[in-house]
């Protein structure tokens, strides 16, 4: 089928109960009846997107894909063969796009998983076989937003779309550009991997600094979150308490033992959140 992933106008020629079908160009496809809420009769022009399907037969729906050639939207991976590449959900019933290992990270555990999203576009070989073509940094700063300096220290979520030595190119739900230096992340995430981060920088650019790194007081524990409570709901932002303090008195004021206490402010003091001095305690960025 030459037309294969066009979008064309054909004529109705038969239907049954589960099945209309269309002509074009000679070439009869079926769609599925449930497409329609009133049967459209013998010699009608319908308007869709003419493919074949996973067992390469000629089918037509009305209603279009979001991909097309030369129109990108996100698809979901709904399989992975290592031989071949990746299987793209672009909206068929029985059809997925494959974006081909060719277009894929050496390393295959970078590549996307089941439930990851790509964007890509629709693409034809010399043989009149549909691919998934995935899209370019350009394609991605084209559709971009111009992020703020406000946005700093939001949280954001965002899918990763490329990967480079010098890290992690992500796009936020909201259409922000993203990077992810490889010293604020574990692990570097997959091609296709929905990433959760926060927002360490802006940019001139409007391009956004992203951390995967939890927030120091995410990594300190129940014990030293509630001292830094204590900390932050006094007016000094202090507390007259520090690793040399009476056991009784810590065990009276925060209900724990010495040595818990002092495994708290050790957390805290690794994470550059406090500062201790003449027998006080206070926040680092406190003088």
């Amino acid at each position: 089928m030459n037309f294969n992933g066009q979008i064309i106008d054909a004529t109705v020629s038969d239907q049954n109960e589960t099945q209309v079908f269309v002509q074009y160009q000679g070439v009869t496809m079926s769609v599925d009846a449930t497409e329609f809420e009133t049967q459209p009769a013998v010699g009608d022009v319908l308007h869709g997107f003419a493919y074949e399907n996973k067992s390469g037969a000629d089918r037509f729906t009305t209603k279009l894909p979001a991909v097309g050639y030369d129109r990108y939207a996100f698809g979901t991976v709904v399989d992975v063969r290592k031989d071949l590449g990746v299987f793209i959900d672009i909206g068929l019933p029985d059809k997925d796009l494959v974006l081909s290992l060719d277009d894929l990270p050496e390393l295959t555990k970078l590549w996307p998983a089941k439930g990851d999203r790509l964007m890509v576009s629709m693409h034809i070989d010399k043989q009149h076989r549909l691919w998934a073509k995935l899209a370019d940094m350009n394609m991605f700063q084209a559709v971009a937003n111009q992020a703020k300096p406000t946005m700093m220290n939001e949280n954001v979520t965002a899918t990763v779309y490329a990967l480079r030595l010098s890290g992690t190119h992500v796009i936020t739900d909201d259409y922000y550009l993203g990077f992810i230096h490889p010293s604020e992340r574990d692990q570097e995430p997959r091609l296709g991997e929905v990433v959760h981060g926060r927002v360490i920088g802006v940019r001139d650019d409007g391009t956004l600094n992203l951390s995967l790194r939890p927030r120091a007081y995410e990594e300190i524990g129940d014990d030293a979150a509630m001292i830094l409570a204590f900390i932050d709901h006094d007016p000094s932002k202090s507390i007259p308490y520090t690793d040399k303090s009476d056991p009784d008195a810590i065990k009276m004021t925060f209900g724990i033992s010495k040595g818990a206490f002092k495994r708290a402010l050790g957390h805290l003091l690794k994470a550059h959140l406090i500062v201790e001095e003449n027998g006080v305690t206070r926040r680092a960025d406190q003088k």
